[in-house]
């Protein structure tokens, strides 16, 4: 991987969230900028997934929007990004999001936000990629996800090691460092 890196965010589309999320997602958004990283996300012009893209957007880094058609019309899909690439189906968007992406954070998001990051961490767990993903946890969001892989490793439902899949970051800033640690280190 090249210092610049693709990150692909993972987001709650709905304007119904709480101003920290908020903030996280535009320091996201800023912390792209600063570091020179490239932005692929939902599409959304709405929710979390939007405020990344407009800060990342006005700070010039590269945003691909990947959205299927039926969410175009529903969510309206970001327009000014620099690339839209509009799918049939959620699983043709999630393909290409994955094969564009050096590293993944995802911010709380309801479950369109927890379908995306399961499949990208099965994907990690059987070993298609080893690239990093952490979750954005301001205020424990993702706590209880992260109790039921737990709660899956003790049933013996899964390797212990499926608990070293994510990373998680108490902020925006530090998600960021942790996808840079990890990307130095491989």
């Amino acid at each position: 991987m090249s210092d610049s890196l693709t990150v692909c965010v993972f987001a709650a589309s709905s304007a119904s969230v709480p101003a920290t999320h908020r903030e996280q997602a535009q320091r996201l958004g800023a912390g792209l900028v600063a570091r020179g990283w490239r932005l692929v996300y939902g599409g959304g012009d709405v929710g979390l997934m939007g405020e990344v893209a407009r800060e990342a957007l006005a700070g010039g880094v590269h945003v691909t929007g990947v959205i299927p058609q039926r969410l175009a019309e529903w969510e309206v899909a970001l327009d000014q990004v620099d690339e839209l690439l509009v799918t049939e189906t959620m699983r043709e968007r999630q393909g290409l999001m994955d094969a564009r992406s050096d590293a993944f954070v995802a911010l709380p998001g309801g479950l369109g936000t927890l379908a995306e990051l399961l499949e990208i961490v099965t994907l990690r767990q059987l070993g298609y990629h080893d690239r990093p993903i952490v979750l954005l946890d301001p205020d424990g969001y993702w706590e209880p996800l992260r109790q039921q892989l737990t709660s899956a490793v003790d049933r013996g439902l899964a390797p212990a090691t499926i608990t070293h899949l994510l990373g998680v970051a108490a902020d925006a800033e530090s998600a960021l460092a942790r996808i840079a640690g990890e990307v130095q280190s491989a």
